[in-house]
């Protein structure tokens, strides 16, 4: 009788990005097994794997006994409901010691909880972000795992392996306790919301004010893509404006319905900073703007109804194409900035021990906001670990400092025109607002004292005060 083989690592759900993933390890030399309930998806695992050691199950007893110990399980599946699901089903089969990794987008609270519930059963724990889509998960994502260190070092090698790579540097590293992967995560979408958002608002000036067509967009955007614009996003979205229509004439992007969806994190970001009392003003505003966007049948009736007159200046198409992307450099750097302010202080607040030099180092690679930008970031938090807002590092201080203006006559000219730039015009208040000593919120504090005795502090004493306000 033959020994039963044994798998170096397995995965819950093998659908496109599980089943990715997992062909990513096996080309790094480990053996895999595949657990999903779909026949034809175990099927394509093995049938994809080619001669590399592949097995897929659709019985969760076979698929956990074909692990080695101590076993190395992750589920890439819907956050929510279904990961608890198949937690308990893991809870029948596992072992002490095992580790247990929720690759999904899960909110960071339902991480924390099933650390502690798993922690009861002896079973080890990691919440890890995952960034890149099905192609970084196939051939080199980014990786953000949180929780257990124990957990990470057992599974560290594997994911350095299959981990996307900047100058030979895995684009993986420990975020810290807890539910520090998770949270990471949840911020990366948040700052990929904004710069989506972003992106949105330039194409509809250049568009509807420039008047560019999608060639001219397409250059536009890939004359970005080649200087300090370099990044994921901006390549894709030159490539977008090449994209035919493969079902009718014209270009793709014509065709597109204008309403964007969300799976909630961004939203997550916003309220999760909101309950912090840190401002993240052009994540909020894409989020609003992704709301906004759903309303289609109302903005097609108010078109009509709450029709404006408005200028369209003619403008010269290659200064606005140069001034786009010096607006676009500024407002991409201070959506970094409220993500990484925002993570330094939820590091502090929940004990995760982030180190935000390595939060930008991993992200230089595989995920969404990969940019050229995250080196100057990385070199920042080098520098000054406890940086409080990375635009006071003097390099993005000289680089917000030589492209307000350019930001300024973009959102003046949006104005006269009738076009919307909530991500834009929040990018440069935000600006203005942190760089300014003395904010009219004076009036507010007065306020509060007058109709709510909630007292206020005074510029030139010491305490809390109270007065009574004559009417």
């Amino acid at each position: 009788m033959s020994k039963k083989q044994l798998y170096d690592f397995g995965m819950v759900g093998l659908g496109v990005m599980g089943r990715n993933f997992l062909l990513n390890v096996a080309d790094h030399g480990y053996s895999i097994i595949g657990l999903d309930n779909n026949q034809e998806q175990a099927e394509a695992l093995v049938e994809e794997a080619g001669d590399k050691p592949a097995k897929a199950t659709t019985d969760m007893k076979d698929f956990v006994a074909s692990l080695k110990k101590p076993r190395k399980i992750m589920l890439l599946v819907p956050a929510g409901k279904v990961v608890d699901m198949i937690i308990e089903d893991l809870l029948k089969h596992v072992e002490p010691n095992d580790v247990i990794i929720d690759g999904g987008n899960s909110f960071f609270e339902d991480t924390e909880r099933r650390l502690e519930y798993l922690k009861e059963k002896k079973v080890t724990f990691l919440g890890v972000g995952v960034s890149g889509g099905a192609k970084g998960a196939r051939f080199g994502p980014s990786i953000m795992p949180g929780g257990s260190k124990q957990a990470y070092n057992k599974v560290k090698k594997i994911l350095e392996a299959v981990s996307a790579k900047v100058n030979d540097e895995p684009c993986v590293a420990y975020m810290g306790k807890g539910s520090a992967g998770n949270y990471v995560k949840m911020v990366h979408n948040g700052i990929e919301y904004a710069m989506m958002q972003l992106l949105a608002e330039s194409y509809g000036i250049l568009k509807n004010i420039g008047g560019l067509n999608n060639e001219e967009l397409h250059q536009a955007y890939k004359k970005y893509n080649r200087g300090k614009l370099k990044s994921f996003l901006v390549e894709i979205t030159a490539e977008i404006f090449a994209q035919k229509d493969d079902l009718g004439k014209g270009m793709l992007i014509d065709k597109i319905l204008d309403k964007a969806k969300q799976k909630g994190t961004g939203k997550w970001t916003s309220q999760n900073a909101m309950d912090f009392g840190i401002p993240v003003p052009t994540i909020d505003a894409a989020v609003t703007m992704r709301g906004i966007s759903s309303l289609k049948s109302e903005r097609l009736a108010a078109e009509k109804i709450l029709k404006v007159r408005v200028s369209k200046p003619k403008l010269d198409k290659n200064k606005l194409v140069k001034e786009m992307g010096d607006a676009l450099f500024f407002a991409f750097i201070t959506a970094y900035s409220q993500g990484m302010a925002l993570l330094a202080n939820a590091s502090k607040e929940k004990g995760f021990g982030l180190d935000l030099e390595a939060t930008a180092r991993i992200w230089r690679g595989g995920c969404i906001i990969r940019a050229s930008l995250l080196e100057d970031i990385r070199k920042a938090y080098s520098t000054d670990a406890d940086l409080p807002n990375l635009m006071m590092d003097k390099t993005f201080a000289k680089h917000l400092k030589g492209n307000h203006n350019a930001l300024r006559s973009i959102i003046k000219k949006s104005i006269d025109a009738g076009i919307p730039t909530l991500a834009f015009s929040t990018s440069l208040a935000y600006f203005d607002a942190y760089r300014d000593g003395r904010l009219p919120l004076n009036l507010t504090q007065a306020q509060r004292d007058h109709f709510g005795s909630h007292t206020y502090e005074r510029v030139d004493k010491d305490g809390t005060f109270h007065s009574s306000w004559s009417l």
